[in-house]
């Protein structure tokens, strides 16, 4: 079991980092596109955003899972389509904010094109802060990815994934409590831990926080 519990820490944090990856990528780059350049492209996009955050996750979540055969990928997916909107919106917030800087003026007066002013200009004023969210991220992930595979939607066995041995562990949970018990506090302790290293990088990255 300790052997079990090991390995499904990989497992969790695996897909927690190429779901994040993924969906930060998707965020970062239509948030950035539709702040810089505002317009009917910022509605189109801003749409889309509300769209899909209008939707329950549990339900968007449980729907992929059902359609698509539980597997790694399947995981991946639901974790990128329910991630993706909230970079958009928290980068497109922030990108409004950078781009009326007096550099980004002086960038453009210089000559620089758009893309070039979007990745050597708005994109490193903002990383913070992505930074940030991705590592908050990682808890509601493993979270996700455990209650998807405990409801047998998520990774299937033989994997040793932390959901799949809660699921197990209630077969048997009046005679071996503890089947159930060990990879439940995993879960507890690796969330509650990714959730105080976003609490401190938040503190370190924020310069007004650090002015406290």
């Amino acid at each position: 079991m300790f052997t079990r519990i090991i390995y499904g820490s990989r497992v969790s944090i695996v897909i927690a980092g190429i779901g994040i990856a993924i969906a930060g990528t998707i965020g970062i780059t239509l948030g950035i596109i539709s702040g810089y350049y505002g317009g009917l492209i910022d509605a189109i996009i801003m749409r889309l955003v509300d769209i899909s955050l209008s939707i329950p996750p549990v339900l968007l979540a449980l729907t992929l899972a059902t359609v698509l055969d539980p597997s790694f990928r399947t995981v991946i997916i639901v974790v990128g389509a329910l991630l993706w909107s909230i970079y958009c919106r928290q980068v497109r917030g922030d990108t409004l904010s950078v781009r009326t800087q007096d550099y980004i003026a002086r960038a453009r007066v210089s000559g620089a094109s758009d893309i070039r002013i979007m990745v050597k200009h708005i994109l490193p004023n903002i990383i913070n802060t992505v930074i940030v969210l991705a590592t908050l991220q990682v808890g509601f992930v493993i979270l996700l990815e455990a209650g998807l595979s405990f409801l047998g939607v998520g990774l299937s066995r033989p994997t040793p994934a932390w959901g799949l041995m809660v699921a197990d562990g209630r077969e048997v949970i009046i005679r071996a409590w503890w089947v159930a018990l060990w990879p439940g506090l995993a879960i507890m302790l690796t969330v509650f831990g990714f959730n105080l290293l976003g609490d401190w990088l938040r503190d370190r990255l924020d310069p007004r926080l650090r002015q406290l």
